[in-house]
């Protein structure tokens, strides 16, 4: 549960702040008027990937056998690639966020008004979304499917008061803690999803085992004991891990782990306003 809670707080928040920065200009600029079509934008796009989440889990309930395991392999990888590009678009990105959406909303009232504007709001809102669906779908092969619907549905709930208490404050906001703690445990997350996707590409014979099992200690923890499923779910914890599953595992997180850690990350703080 804390998985889902953890991607639906991160995903859930930068969709909150980036309607906020939106809608914050709006106010800034006496064009209220317009966020009608801002909050359509969003609500749409919730809808919209909704959908798309819907359609994942029924394609995947489609496979067995050695289909299933190529599907969640590939879902599990896809989805640690998406992550990936998350972490370092936000380590790397955020320093401009604001002034970028700033620069493209008032663009959008300038040239094409509403139509503009709900298109800013929908796209925002729906990568967002299809992110969260697509981790989710990952997350549910290590969960139960109860324990990443509470969990994701906390997370967004807290994101949305927490992006709400974000612009309504009277004092600045430094979101830079929030991001550094978050992304040090997504690339945790990523790492497992990386190792349990050629877990299930090496049962699927698509990644050669070489060596399986490595070691075997499931007679100390077992990988389907409470504290083993709760492990797995959070860092791809495996009792009997093969040779290519060790080494996809720690060269990801080696490699990220020294990318993130190494390099100044660039974040911007939130500046009071009564928009969102």
């Amino acid at each position: 549960m804390l998985a889902s809670f953890l991607l639906s707080l991160r995903e859930g928040l930068e969709a909150a702040l980036i309607i906020g920065i939106v809608l914050g200009v709006l106010l800034n600029v006496k064009r209220t008027d317009l966020n009608k079509s801002v909050w359509s934008g969003a609500g749409i796009a919730v809808l919209a990937s909704l959908l798309a989440a819907l359609m994942l889990n029924l394609l995947g309930m489609e496979f067995e056998g050695r289909a299933e395991e190529i599907f969640e392999g590939v879902a599990m990888l896809l989805a640690a690639s998406v992550l990936t590009w998350m972490i370092f678009w936000m380590h790397n990105s955020a320093g401009t966020l604001r002034e970028e959406l700033e620069e493209k909303t008032k663009g959008a009232i300038q040239e094409k008004g509403k139509k503009a504007l709900f298109s800013l709001a929908f796209l925002a809102v729906f990568r967002e979304g299809i992110e969260l669906a697509l981790f989710l779908l990952a997350v549910q092969q290590t969960a139960s499917p109860f324990q990443t619907l509470t969990g994701a549905f906390l997370g967004l709930a807290s994101a949305v008061v927490l992006g709400i208490f974000l612009f309504r404050s009277t004092r600045k906001l430094n979101l830079r803690s929030f991001f550094k703690v978050t992304n040090v445990l997504l690339i945790i997350f990523a790492a497992g999803m990386v190792g349990y996707g050629v877990h299930e590409l090496n049962e699927a014979g698509i990644i050669p085992s070489v060596i399986d099992p490595l070691w075997d200690i499931n007679h100390i923890l077992s990988d389907k004991s409470q504290l083993g499923l709760v492990l797995k779910a959070l860092t791809g914890y495996n009792g009997n891990p093969s040779l290519t599953e060790v080494i996809a595992y720690l060269t990801y997180l080696s490699a990220i782990a020294t990318y993130v850690l190494t390099r100044p990350q660039k974040i911007w703080t939130s500046s009071p306003s009564p928009a969102a």
